[in-house]
C-alpha cells in the first residue's frame, strides 16, 4: 500500500492539528479494526463525505486495507446529486466524521446504504491485526471511483485499480523524484484526480509530509504567501483559477522555501505563467498535464531552459504520446495515420496508469480506449520535441467552417490589464452556425475601458476569432474542481444582456 517504509505526517494548517507518522499508523489500525467490526468486506464500495481532512486519508487507507473501494464525495453536492451517484455506484457504506446531514443520509438509507459516523481518533479500541499474509488488497481490484460528470444525469465514474494507481505513483517517482515534495501543500479538492491521486497521495504515500486545507477558499488564498512561509512549504499544485485570485489579493512569500509549483487541470497562458513565476519565486513553475482517466499527471514542462508559451506542455512522465489525424477508436492507433511534426492532431496516450474503465459504461469506455491507448479529446502539436495543446476537440467553435479554439481567445483577453477572469464559449448563429461569446470579470468596466479593450483585442485576434457578444459578470461559474464548463457559462450568460461592444468598433471605410 505504502510507497516507502511509512507514510508522512498529516497537517491541517487552519486547525493546527498535526498527526505524525506514529499517530497516523495508530489511527489507521484502530479505524481499520472499527470498520472490520462493522463488516466492511472486500469489494464493498464506500462513500467518503469528508475530503480535505486528516481523517479522510487515514480512512481511505483503512478501506483499502480491507479490500474496499473508496468513492470520495464532493461535500458541495446537493442531496439529489449524492443520491444520483449512489444509484450509480451502489455503495454499501456512507462514512462521515461529523453527524450526517439528514437530507443526504435519508435517501441513502432508503437505498440500503449503511450510514456510519467514524470514531474520533483514539476511541476506536485496541488495534486488531489482520491475518498474516492477508490478500485482500488485490492489485486488480477496484480501489477508487472518481465521478467526473453526470451528478444530475448519467454519472461518469472513472474506475482505478490498485495497479493503475501504483503505476502512476511509481512513474512519477521515477520522473520527478521526491526531494521537492518534502512538505507538500494541497488546496485542491480531494474528490478528483489532480488533487487526490497526485497532489496528495503521491507524496504522502512516499513518506513526505502533507499539509491539507479546504479547497478554493477565497479567504485562504488571500493569505497564501503567509501560509507558504509559516509552514516552509516546498511544493504545491494548483489550477489557473487559484492564481487569478491569489495574484491580485495575496502578498507573495518571502522565505524562499517554495521549490516547485505545478499548475494543471485547465489551460495555462504564458502571461499568467510568468505572473506565477514572479509571485512565487519558486525554482520551477511547471505546467502539468493530466487526465483523471490516466491517473492525472502524465506530462509536464520538466525540460531545461524553457520559456513559458501558450499551450506548452513539455514531455511525458511514464507515458507514450502519439498525435493522430483521427479520434475514432474504430481504427487501432497502430494502424491510424499519424501527424507529421508540426501538424495538429488528436492526442492519444499509452500509460500503465490507465483506468480500468468507466463504471458500468462499457459503451463510453470503448469510445476513448483502444488496445491500451486513450483518446484524450485534446488537440495538440509536437514542436521541438515538446507537446503543445491547442484546445479540445469538443470545445472547438465552428464559425462558418472556420475552427476556433476558445482557449486561444481566452489567452489574449486575459492579458489585458484589469481582466480578472475570462471564458470564451460558442453561440448559436443563424448565419455562421456558431459564433463566439465571451464572459468577462473586470476590475473596471466603464465605457471608455471597454472601448479600449475592444480595440486592444482587435489588434491581437483575427477577425474570425473576435467575439460577437460580450458579457460582464461578477464571477464565472466553475465546477467543484475549479474547471470551466463552457456550456454552463453560455447558459449563464443567456440570462443577462450583453455589452454593446460593437458600438466601439472601428467603422469600415465606405466606397
Amino acid at each position: 500500500m505504502f510507497l516507502s517504509s511509512s507514510v508522512g505526517s498529516l497537517i491541517e494548517p487552519l486547525t493546527g492539528r498535526h498527526w505524525d507518522r506514529a499517530t497516523v499508523l495508530e489511527a489507521f489500525h484502530q479505524r481499520t479494526a472499527w470498520l472490520a467490526a462493522h463488516s466492511l468486506e472486500p469489494g464493498d464500495r464506500v462513500f467518503l463525505h469528508y475530503g480535505n481532512t486528516i481523517e479522510f486519508f487515514v480512512d481511505l487507507l483503512a478501506v483499502w486495507s480491507l479490500g474496499g473501494c473508496a468513492i470520495p464525495i464532493d461535500t458541495r453536492l446537493t442531496h439529489h446529486e449524492v443520491e444520483t451517484l449512489a444509484q450509480a455506484a451502489r455503495p454499501r457504506f456512507s462514512l462521515w466524521i461529523d453527524s450526517p446531514k439528514e437530507e443526504v443520509a435519508a435517501p441513502l438509507s432508503v437505498l440500503g446504504i449503511q450510514i456510519l459516523r467514524m470514531p474520533e481518533n483514539g476511541n476506536g479500541g485496541p488495534p486488531v491485526p489482520l491475518p498474516p499474509h492477508d490478500n485482500r488488497l488485490h492489485l486488480d481490484r477496484e480501489a477508487l471511483i472518481l465521478f467526473t460528470s453526470g451528478t444530475t444525469g448519467q454519472p461518469k465514474g472513472v474506475v482505478h485499480t490498485h495497479r493503475s494507481l501504483r503505476a502512476r505513483w511509481i512513474t512519477l517517482q521515477q520522473s520527478l523524484g521526491l526531494r521537492h515534495f518534502r512538505r507538500t501543500l494541497c488546496l485542491l479538492p480531494t474528490h478528483f484526480g489532480h488533487g487526490l491521486i497526485c497532489n496528495c497521495l503521491f507524496p504522502w504515500l512516499s513518506g513526505m509530509d502533507l499539509y491539507v486545507v479546504p479547497p478554493f477558499r477565497a479567504d485562504l488564498l488571500v493569505q497564501l504567501g503567509r501560509l507558504l512561509d509559516e509552514h516552509e512549504i516546498t511544493f504545491m499544485s494548483s489550477v489557473p483559477s487559484v492564481w487569478r485570485l491569489a495574484l491580485k489579493t495575496a502578498a507573495p512569500p518571502t522565505k524562499g522555501s517554495l521549490e516547485w509549483v505545478f499548475c494543471g487541470s485547465a489551460p495555462l497562458s504564458a502571461h499568467l505563467w510568468r505572473e506565477i513565476i514572479k509571485w512565487t519565486g519558486a525554482d520551477r513553475v511547471i505546467n502539468s498535464y493530466g487526465i483523471t482517466e490516466t491517473g492525472s499527471w502524465v506530462a509536464g514542462t520538466t525540460v531545461p531552459e524553457f520559456t513559458p508559451e501558450d499551450g506548452l506542455i513539455g514531455v511525458p512522465w511514464g507515458a507514450v504520446i502519439k498525435l493522430l489525424k483521427g479520434s475514432s477508436t474504430d481504427t487501432p492507433p497502430a494502424m491510424a495515420e499519424a501527424c507529421a511534426p508540426g501538424e495538429e492532431g488528436f492526442v492519444w496516450l499509452n500509460t500503465p496508469a490507465l483506468m480500468r474503465g468507466y463504471l458500468d459504461r462499457d459503451d463510453l469506455t470503448r469510445e476513448v480506449v483502444c488496445q491500451g491507448w486513450f483518446m484524450t479529446g485534446d488537440i495538440g502539436v509536437i514542436k521541438h520535441g515538446h507537446l503543445y495543446l491547442c484546445g479540445r476537440a469538443r470545445e472547438e467553435i465552428n464559425k462558418g467552417g472556420m475552427k476556433v479554439h476558445p482557449g486561444d481567445v481566452d489567452s489574449v483577453l486575459e492579458r489585458f490589464r484589469g481582466t480578472r477572469d475570462v471564458c470564451t464559449f460558442a453561440l448559436d448563429d443563424p448565419l455562421y452556425g456558431q459564433n463566439l461569446g465571451v464572459a468577462l470579470v473586470m476590475d473596471e468596466s466603464s465605457p471608455e475601458r471597454m472601448a479600449e479593450l475592444h480595440e486592444w483585442v482587435r489588434e491581437r485576434l483575427a477577425d474570425h476569432k473576435m467575439p460577437a457578444q460580450w458579457y460582464l459578470v461578477e464571477h464565472i461559474p466553475r465546477t467543484s474542481r475549479g474547471k470551466i464548463n463552457r456550456d454552463e457559462v453560455a447558459k449563464y450568460c443567456s440570462t443577462i444582456e450583453p455589452v454593446r461592444m460593437h458600438a466601439t468598433a472601428k467603422k469600415e471605410p465606405t466606397s
